[in-house]
């Protein structure tokens, strides 16, 4: 119910009312491979339910912090997810917060950001700070509504990661989650 009443303040910047949900959270996680991944960042956490699951696969030393553009789901994050470092901060600003971790480059980014709400010039740069933060080979994994695939801004996504990105895969939809979502798998 807490995220709904944070996300209903600021829609356009969550892009959605509901938390997803744990089976989509696991199959993000799971699909990272995240037990060999030595620096990870992810963007708009919400209030951390993937969070929780990246926490579960990630190695003791790997590098792991996440950005979060709304006051209300850091704080959220942070008392779900006790131990982990969650800046409030645009994901523009990854390269900023890797320096502050001591990392020029980081092998995998997890996002939960809105991108078929994002108008094209906010996806580009967006898209354009997280290629030039992953090492060579880093993936990036990022949310995406099965309704968002329909909408002009959706389909844009999905040509500039194909643009940008060596190789893009989709998981399956998980039908079950509020809204039914898939992930994109994207490796540079």
């Amino acid at each position: 119910m807490k995220f709904l009443k944070i996300s209903l303040n600021s829609l356009l910047a969550t892009g959605t009312i509901a938390a997803s949900s744990k089976k989509y959270s696991k199959l993000i996680a799971d699909s990272a491979k995240l037990s060999h991944k030595k620096c990870v960042v992810e963007l708009g956490p919400g209030d951390g339910v993937i969070t929780k699951e990246i926490i579960k696969q990630i190695s003791s030393k790997t590098t792991f912090f996440c950005l979060e553009i709304n006051e209300k789901f850091v704080f959220e994050t942070q008392k779900n997810c006790p131990n982990t470092t969650v800046y409030h901060a645009s994901a523009i600003e990854i390269t900023k917060y890797l320096k502050k971790h001591d990392q020029s480059k980081c092998d995998c980014v997890i996002s939960g950001l809105p991108w078929a709400l994002f108008e094209q010039k906010k996806q580009e740069e967006i898209i354009d700070e997280i290629y030039k933060s992953l090492e060579n080979g880093g993936q990036f994994l990022t949310i995406a509504y099965i309704t968002g695939i329909f909408f002009p801004s959706g389909i844009r996504f999905k040509k500039l990661l194909q643009e940008k990105f060596s190789n893009v895969k989709t998981t399956k939809i998980i039908w079950s989650n509020f809204l039914p979502a898939f992930a994109y798998i994207c490796t540079k």
